[in-house]
């Protein structure tokens, strides 16, 4: 009787910060900083990854799906770009939670987060390549030429160095504000994060 109540506290206490994480990356998505041409830099993915660092790979991808899920009320892309976030998200998370959780230390923590960051990148670049990119020139009835001309930046005259000098270098830049603002708060959190706080 012991061990049941013990589970059923722990599933709860887990369900509890699952779902609290969830609604914070969820506010986060909403808050996007423009970086260049089209795209923009939001932090949701960052208690994604305290949630998969604190409990695992599993819960981390739960919050991740409930944040895209929620982002579907307010899609302006019929839920095309919560996919691609998804998919970027998750590319991200499973690495470095997968890579900590084998050895918990800070240096698996900036580990995995770096081979977190370069995984989310190659999906960037494919994920914007064959959904992204399709999607808007359909929806807006653009060519690629459309596109570059929205994108306006210099030298960028094809879809190869839109998707190498412009999306790759920004997830790259992404992926190293996450992580290192996840690396800083990660360890003050802690507790809250465990439920180790009552």
């Amino acid at each position: 009787m012991s061990n049941t109540k013990t589970a059923t506290r722990f599933s709860v206490g887990v369900m509890t910060r699952i779902a609290i994480l969830a609604a914070i990356a969820s506010i986060l998505f909403l808050i996007e900083i423009p970086i260049v041409a089209f795209y923009k830099l939001d932090l949701s993915d960052i208690p994604v990854l305290l949630g998969a660092f604190s409990m695992g790979a599993v819960p981390g991808l739960v919050i991740l799906a409930l944040k895209s899920a929620i982002g579907l009320l307010h899609s302006s892309s019929a839920g095309v770009g919560e996919l691609a976030d998804f998919i970027m998200g998750a590319a991200l998370v499973i690495p470095a939670a997968l890579v900590y959780h084998r050895k918990k230390s800070r240096k698996s923590a900036i580990i995995g987060m770096v081979i977190g960051t370069l995984f989310m990148t190659v999906f960037a670049v494919l994920v914007n390549k064959f959904i992204m990119l399709p999607f808007y020139m359909g929806a807006f009835h653009m060519d690629m030429d459309g596109i570059l001309s929205f994108a306006n930046v210099t030298g960028v005259d094809s879809e190869w160095k839109l998707l190498l000098l412009i999306t790759a270098p920004f997830n790259l830049l992404k992926g190293a504000v996450l992580c290192v603002v996840t690396g800083l708060i990660y360890k003050p959190l802690s507790p809250l994060l465990h439920g180790k706080i009552k």
